[in-house]
């Protein structure tokens, strides 16, 4: 029996997928658990249009973090930090800081756990760190800190 699977069942398939199964496990075991749907003409057509949408949606978000990446590509972040006369932070710099400067100054909603710095930023001056919008698309950008002494 041709069965499309409504939820991920350990052992037999992922959501989605459409299987050839004996008929015993799926009228005793999938369809009376609604793990599975029998794969009829309409129920084979519906899951071909949602995985199309599915897949149109991506592309969608994919372009458009690919532009955002474009837009933020070489941007300089001005940062300002608490440190000695000798350009020294006390500290390190955080992502938590970046991403709240790239708030104030670009105006975008930042996760501090999409940044990442090449090395830690304990001198005043400038440093790049990445920024990943999505995965495999990831910007490089470039972070001004300025020491202030108190």
């Amino acid at each position: 029996m041709k069965v499309i699977l409504l939820q991920d069942v350990k052992g037999t398939g992922k959501k989605d997928q459409i299987l050839e199964i004996s008929d015993g496990y799926a009228r005793n075991f999938l369809l009376p658990r609604k793990l599975a749907k029998e794969a009829t003409a309409e129920a084979l057509n519906s899951v071909e249009r949602a995985k199309s949408a599915d897949k149109h949606r991506e592309e969608v978000k994919r372009a458009e973090a690919e532009k955002q990446a474009r837009e933020l590509k070489g941007k300089v972040i001005q940062l300002s930090a608490r440190g000695g006369e000798n350009g020294k932070i006390y500290g390190s710099v955080t992502n938590d800081q970046i991403a709240a400067a790239m708030r104030e100054q670009l105006g975008i909603e930042v996760d501090k756990r999409k940044i990442e710095v090449e090395e830690p930023i304990k001198n005043a001056g400038q440093a790049f760190f990445n920024y990943k919008l999505m995965a495999g698309i990831s910007t490089r950008m470039i972070v001004n800190v300025k020491v202030v002494a108190k």
